[in-house]
């Protein structure tokens, strides 16, 4: 992961619960907020364009199907090298690009490393994904064995439960061990914000994560029936703007699951943009978790350079 040289990593500050207990989400004024975001005009022409390389930039190419191959996931791995044709590159006047990782299954880490050799970041999910329902132990044990195979960043899951009991303490003391266990590796918490059902779950449990160390707090796994969406969006950034303004940290931001346009990756461009500003909108603290979101934005492009749009078969699928 790239990040600025003066950039603080995140680090567990302690679990405050009373801070925790009285958060509080007005979901009516969450509601009216994400609609006023979702709904505002698009940018256009090159401003659009622009914004869609830097959607590119901060996307995360994932593939977790169980039908995985060692070949596609290294069909994944240079299309995240190379994500534009070189055309479409020379047109918009772009020397590199590439995304911000690539995201695969612990089994699929090592056709991934001899492909990009360090040159991305390569994300592993852990600790059970999706579901997340494993002994402490074998989630551990998962972890670090990702690590060493050559993940540099973990997307872990929490247990859902302890967020449905209100167990703050065993949800902190679950992250603090998955920090600790990823060392070097940077650490991204899932929330499920499908499972946990309420925005005032959700904010309390990003802010949980964040005090124990998570560098990224993350929608979804993208297997649950509902993922990203825009009202959750909001109350996650918002929770780490407080964690931000209270200690100092900048934790980053993924939405995932269904974020599948360009239409949906400028909303949430504008999201963090609104919320927590420029520094945010950067690889090493946005990420957007995604598969089949780069054929639209390919699409999106050419229609720039072009004038016309092509068909989706026409631009390289892992």
């Amino acid at each position: 992961m790239t990040q600025p040289l003066d950039f603080k990593r995140n680090t567990a500050v302690g679990l405050d619960l009373g801070l925790v207990k009285h958060v509080k989400v007005n979901r009516n004024a969450a509601d009216r907020r994400a609609a006023s975001l979702a709904n505002r005009r698009t940018v256009k022409k090159e401003y659009q364009a622009a914004w869609l390389v830097r959607a590119v930039e901060c996307m995360d190419l994932t593939t977790l199907g169980g039908d995985d191959t060692p070949g596609r996931v290294e069909r994944l791995c240079m299309k995240a090298m190379r994500p534009l044709r070189a055309d479409l590159m020379q047109a918009l006047g772009l020397e590199s690009l590439t995304t911000g990782a690539v995201c695969v299954y612990h089994e699929m880490i090592q056709p991934a490393v001899k492909v990009l050799q360090g040159r991305l970041p390569i994300a592993a999910v852990s600790t059970a994904f999706p579901a997340g329902l494993s002994s402490l132990e074998t989630k551990l044990r998962e972890i670090e064995l990702s690590v060493a195979a050559g993940a540099t960043e973990i997307d872990i899951v929490i247990t859902r439960q302890h967020v449905l009991t209100g167990n703050w303490q065993a949800l902190y003391d679950e992250m603090v061990a998955y920090r600790q266990a990823c060392g070097e590796a940077h650490v991204k918490a899932i929330l499920a914000t499908g499972d946990i059902v309420t925005l005032d779950n959700v904010a309390k449990a990003s802010m949980v994560c964040m005090m124990a160390g998570a560098d990224f707090i993350k929608t979804s796994t993208g297997k649950e029936g509902v993922n990203a969406t825009i009202p959750v969006s909001l109350v996650m950034v918002r929770a780490i703007r407080d964690y931000y303004e209270q200690t100092g940290f900048q934790v980053g931001y993924k939405p995932a699951g269904g974020v599948s346009t360009a239409k949906a990756a400028l909303q949430y461009l504008t999201v963090m943009k609104e919320e927590l500003g420029n520094d945010w909108l950067q690889p090493h603290l946005f990420r957007i978790g995604a598969s089949s979101l780069m054929t639209d934005i390919e699409r999106q492009l050419e229609h720039y350079v072009t004038g016309n749009y092509s068909a989706a078969h026409r631009h390289a699928q892992p």
